[in-house]
């Protein structure tokens, strides 16, 4: 059953990251920031390099991570069928689960050197059920509790993503120069056991409604029909363009970090420290700050601070164009971008969910979600010519000025959000 408290005031703030649900999503979260790295991320080509595999191998093997853009493909099927013993949304956690910690497993013990194909179709099936995972956790989240207790549980599902990403970075690869890339896939695949476990022990949301009812055709065409039936063409189109829109200044500026890094003289250790360690746990604190908000503000509201702290912390990396090589920029820019982002993506999370229907949340979710994400696909290809035709300080403004369009969208939905049970 869904939780249905008051999680308003100081105490509903309390209440919120009290539920065991918040102890829950820590668990889904390191379950699904875990793996990411080691299957379409930097550990993998780490490896693959490593033995001598050419880079233009190891660049195809980059497709993989099209299953976390696309997954809201067969997203429907995990909300039309329900797998036996554990319930809808747990049964195919586990099942997802299960079969990523056997594809990690799997491919600990192939020698990419002798069997490469066999490899990238472990890896594949490896990203298809990680990104399954990814589909089931958030279908769960959104239905295990209320939207005001959604940044709760974003944040602590945070939490456990990002530490989840340093076991799977940055200590597998501590691990893989002392015990080997074999041993260092296995002991994370045995790291799976921890979600798996909470999986089991974790309750099941309650059904609203009886969806195996319903033909596989629609299964596909109802989530998205009801979205649009439920707020009007217009008003989902504008809700689709503006959660596209929100995280446009953050995606314009992530391909080019490194390189503006390393061009504004800031040596790897300076980079690893302060952005990939420092700046992680800034992010989890603006996540937490998120979910507190959310627990107590008109999401609204929000959502405003959010876009516009995103933009202006853009910003602060004219410090370091200004300031080359002076670490004190470095930090003082890591701290505005990582905190605005942690923040924003609380916030953003919170919103999503509170745009889909408990029926079909598993698709319209990861609709929502690959909408935010997709501008980035784009404009990761445009920004490095924007740089070479003018300079990063030019660039750093631009993305600030790009939060523009998704503010006046905001203004013009502001009531209407009102009107959707957003606020």
């Amino acid at each position: 059953m869904t939780e249905t408290q008051s999680y308003k005031g100081w105490q509903g703030i309390k209440r919120a990251f009290g539920t065991p649900s918040a102890a829950t999503m820590l668990f889904f979260g390191f379950g699904c920031g875990l793996p990411f790295l080691l299957i379409v991320g930097g550990t993998l080509s780490t490896w693959l390099r490593d033995i001598g595999l050419a880079l233009s191998l190891i660049g195809l093997l980059s497709f993989a991570s099209f299953f976390y853009v696309l997954k809201f493909l067969w997203a429907p099927l995990l909300d039309r069928y329900a797998l036996p013993l554990l319930g809808r949304r747990r049964g195919w956690l586990f099942a997802a689960q299960l079969l990523l910690t056997l594809a990690l497993l799997a491919m600990a013990y192939t020698d990419p050197t002798l069997h490469l194909s066999t490899l990238i179709a472990f890896v594949a099936l490896a990203a298809f059920a990680g990104a399954t995972q990814d589909i089931v956790v958030d279908a769960y989240r959104i239905e295990i509790a209320e939207l005001h207790a959604q940044g709760a549980l974003a944040a602590t599902y945070t939490l456990g993503y990002r530490i989840g990403l340093i076991l799977g970075g940055a200590m597998a690869l501590y691990f893989a120069e002392l015990f080997g890339w074999q041993t260092t896939y296995t002991v994370m695949a045995a790291l799976m056991l921890l979600p798996l476990a909470a999986t089991l022990f974790a309750r099941e949301p309650a059904a609203r409604v009886a969806i195996s009812k319903v033909t596989l055709g629609e299964a596909f065409i109802e989530p998205f029909r009801e979205f649009f039936s439920r707020n009007g063409v217009l008003l989902a189109l504008a809700f689709l363009l503006f959660v596209g829109l929100f995280k446009f200044p953050d995606q314009m500026i992530g391909v080019l970090a490194g390189p503006f890094y390393l061009d504004s003289g800031y040596t790897k250790a300076d980079i690893a420290t302060v952005s990939k360690l420092y700046g992680v746990w800034l992010g989890i604190g603006g996540a937490f700050l998120g979910g507190v908000c959310v627990a107590a503000y008109d999401i609204r509201k929000l959502l405003a601070v959010a876009a516009v702290g995103v933009a202006l912390s853009n910003l602060a990396f004219l410090l370091m164009a200004q300031h080359p090589s002076e670490i004190w920029a470095f930090f003082a820019a890591i701290t505005a971008d990582n905190l605005a982002q942690g923040f924003a993506g609380t916030v953003l999370v919170a919103f999503m969910s509170g745009l889909t229907n408990q029926n079909f949340t598993a698709t319209q979710y990861a609709l929502l979600v690959s909408l935010a994400n997709l501008p980035g696909k784009f404009v990761g290809g445009f920004s490095g010519y924007i740089v070479e035709q003018s300079n990063y300080s030019a660039f750093f403004l631009i993305s600030a000025v790009s939060v523009v369009p998704a503010l006046l969208l905001l203004a013009w939905l502001w009531k209407r959000i009102g009107a959707n049970d957003q606020a």
